[in-house]
C-alpha cells in the first residue's frame, strides 16, 4: 500500500489505557499485551511513561527488547531529564520513538505559568534535544483542540522544524465534533510550513461519546496515524477504539479508501485478554468486540441470518477472530431459530416435536434473560409432561428466618387436582411432604443433587432425584430457574417412572398410605 493510502495505528493500551484507575497491569502481563500488539501488526506501540516510576521504566525497557516489527514509543513531558529516561528506556528497541508533549491551551499554559513566547522557545528546546538521540520523534500539543488556531499553527511550525517526524493533535478532553476534527487537521496541513513533509496523527478521548468518528474524520482530513487503545480503555470515558478503527476502514473502504496492516482476526482474542488483565470488562454492546456485536435474539434476524448472514451482519465474525454468528436464544427467538439450535446440539425434532418444545421454550424464556445452550440441553431432557401421571400445577413455599417452612402445593394425579399444605425443615423438604401427602407412596429417596446449568443469579437449576421402591430405582431430572420448582418437578418425574413400571407390572398406583412412608 502507498504512504497515501496507509493508515498508521498508534497503540496506547499501555500507556493511556493503563491511567484508568484501577486498570495497572503487572510487568509480565504489559510484556504479554505488548508481545500480542506487535504480532498483530500494531505500527507503533506506546508502551509507558518512563519517567513515571521504576516499574514503568523497566516494562518500557523490557517490551523495547523483546519488539519484533512495532515501533516502540515512550512518553516523555517537555523537559530534558523525561525525555533522556524514556531514551534510555526505548533506545534497545529495533525502531525506537520519543513521544514528547506539552499543554498548549490557554487553560494549559496557565500551570506552568508561561506566556505564548516563553512556550514556544521550550517546545523548540525540548523537541530538538529529544531528536538529537533519536531520529523518530514524536510532538503532542496537548488540548490542542481547545488552544488557538493561530497559536496552534505557530507551535506545529516549530515542532516540524526542531525534528519532529510526527505531529498528533490531541481531542484531550473529548470535546471536539467530527466536522471539527477535520477541519483542524485540513487547516494545519493548509496553514503550516513543512507539514506535506510530516505524518499528523489524531490522540481522540470519548467524553461525549465522538473518539471514532473523530478520528476518522481525521483521517479522511488527512491525518495518517490514529493513536487508539484495545477495548476503548483510557482515562475517564477512554479512548478511541483500535477495533473499532481498523473494522471501519476495512468495512467502508468505499468512502474511505485507506488501510492498516492490522491483522484483525486477532482483535477478540487480544480484546479479551486486555479485558483480563485490566480488570475492565467489556461492555455486552461494545462494537466489534462485545459480547452482543454478533448476536441476535429477535426472531426476523434470527430467521433472516439463518437465510444469508449479511442480511443483518455488514461484518463476518471471522474477520475479528470468532468462529461464528452467535443466536442468542431468547423470548424473541422464533421456531426456525428453536429448530437451528437444537440440531447444532444433536436434537433433530420434528413439526409436532418442536410445536411443544416451543410451548415450553417461551415459557422458560419468560423467566430467563438469555437460554444457553445447557439450558437447552436440559429442556430436551425434561419427560413428556403430556403422558404423565402425576403433574406439578401449583406451588407457593414459605420460608425464612423464625418462619415455619411449609409448602402449598396443587397437583394433578390421573387428571383429578388435589391440593394440600405441608410442613418440612426446609423448602424442598415441606415440598417433598407435600407429593408424599398427595400421592403416598413409600418410594425412598436415595439421591438429592442440584446444579447450576449456567452462570447468573437468573440461571437453571438442573434437580436430579432417585427413588428406590421395592428393589425399583427411578431418576427424575428438571430444570427450573426455581430451584424447589426443579426439586418438586424432578421427584415428580422420578414417581411418574415408578408408576409407569407399577402398571407394567400391574400394581395399583397408590397403593399404600402416606403413614407408611419412612
Amino acid at each position: 500500500m502507498s504512504e497515501q493510502d496507509k493508515v498508521f495505528i498508534f497503540d496506547t493500551t499501555l500507556r493511556d489505557g493503563e491511567q484508568s484507575p484501577g486498570a495497572t497491569m503487572s510487568h509480565d502481563e504489559k510484556l504479554e499485551i505488548a508481545g500480542l500488539l506487535d504480532e498483530m501488526g500494531v505500527d507503533i506501540i506506546e508502551a509507558g511513561f518512563p519517567i513515571a516510576s521504576e516499574g514503568d521504566f523497566a516494562a518500557v525497557k523490557a517490551i523495547s527488547e523483546q519488539a519484533q516489527t512495532s515501533v516502540i514509543c515512550g512518553l516523555a513531558r517537555a523537559n530534558f531529564k523525561d525525555i533522556d529516561r524514556c531514551w534510555d528506556a526505548v533506545k534497545h528497541a529495533k525502531r525506537p520513538r520519543i513521544h514528547t508533549f506539552i499543554g498548549t491551551s490557554p487553560l494549559h499554559r496557565a500551570i506552568p505559568n508561561l506566556n505564548m513566547d516563553e512556550m514556544a522557545d521550550k517546545i523548540h528546546e525540548t523537541v530538538s534535544h529529544a531528536r538529537n538521540l533519536c531520529d523518530n520523534v514524536q510532538w503532542s500539543p496537548m488540548d490542542a483542540t481547545r488552544t488557538e488556531e493561530d497559536y496552534l499553527c505557530r507551535v506545529v511550525e516549530i515542532a516540524i522544524k526542531a525534528g519532529a517526524t510526527t505531529i498528533n493533535i490531541p481531542d484531550t478532553v473529548g470535546y471536539t465534533a467530527p466536522r471539527e476534527s477535520a477541519a483542524l487537521i485540513q487547516m494545519l496541513l493548509e496553514r503550516v510550513p513543512g507539514a506535506d513533509e510530516i505524518i499528523f496523527a489524531t490522540h481522540c478521548h470519548n467524553d461525549l461519546g465522538m473518539a471514532t468518528a473523530n478520528s476518522l474524520a481525521a483521517v479522511e482530513a488527512g491525518a495518517r496515524q490514529v493513536e487508539c487503545t484495545i477495548n476503548g480503555l483510557g482515562e475517564r470515558a477512554g479512548n478511541t477504539a483500535l477495533e473499532e478503527v481498523v473494522m471501519a476502514l476495512k468495512v467502508r473502504n468505499d468512502i474511505m479508501p485507506f488501510q492498516t496492516g492490522i491483522d484483525s482476526t486477532k482483535l477478540m482474542n487480544i480484546s479479551r485478554r486486555v479485558a483480563s488483565v485490566s480488570g475492565f470488562a467489556v461492555q455486552f454492546n461494545k462494537a466489534i468486540v462485545g459480547k452482543n456485536a454478533f448476536a441476535h435474539e429477535s426472531g426476523i434476524h434470527q430467521d433472516g441470518m439463518l437465510k444469508n448472514a449479511e442480511t443483518f451482519e455488514i461484518m463476518r465474525p471471522e474477520d475479528v477472530g470468532l468462529s461464528e454468528t452467535n443466536l442468542v436464544m431468547g423470548k424473541h427467538s422464533g421456531r426456525a431459530a428453536l429448530r437451528s439450535k437444537l440440531a447444532e446440539l444433536g436434537f433433530e425434532l420434528g413439526d409436532n416435536q418442536l410445536k411443544d418444545v416451543f410451548v415450553r421454550f417461551k415459557a422458560l424464556a419468560d423467566q430467563k434473560k438469555e437460554i444457553y445452550d445447557d439450558d437447552l440441553i436440559a429442556l430436551m431432557q425434561t419427560g413428556d409432561a403430556d403422558a404423565d401421571h402425576i403433574k406439578l400445577t401449583a406451588l407457593s413455599v414459605s420460608c425464612g428466618m423464625d418462619l415455619e417452612k411449609s409448602a402449598e402445593m396443587t397437583l394433578e394425579i390421573g387428571g383429578e387436582a388435589k391440593s394440600v399444605t405441608a410442613t418440612g425443615d426446609g423448602p424442598v423438604d415441606a415440598a417433598f411432604n407435600a407429593v408424599k401427602a398427595l400421592f403416598p407412596h413409600k418410594a425412598r429417596l436415595q439421591v438429592y443433587q442440584v446444579a447450576a446449568v449456567t452462570e447468573g443469579t437468573d440461571a437453571q437449576a438442573t434437580v436430579s432425584v432417585r427413588l428406590e421402591e421395592d428393589g425399583k430405582i427411578a431418576t427424575g431430572q428438571s430444570a427450573d430457574v426455581d430451584t424447589v420448582v426443579a426439586s418438586v418437578k424432578a421427584y415428580v418425574d422420578a414417581l411418574n417412572r415408578l408408576v409407569v413400571r407399577r402398571e407394567k407390572s400391574g400394581g395399583d398406583v397408590a397403593e399404600v398410605s402416606y403413614k407408611d412412608v419412612s
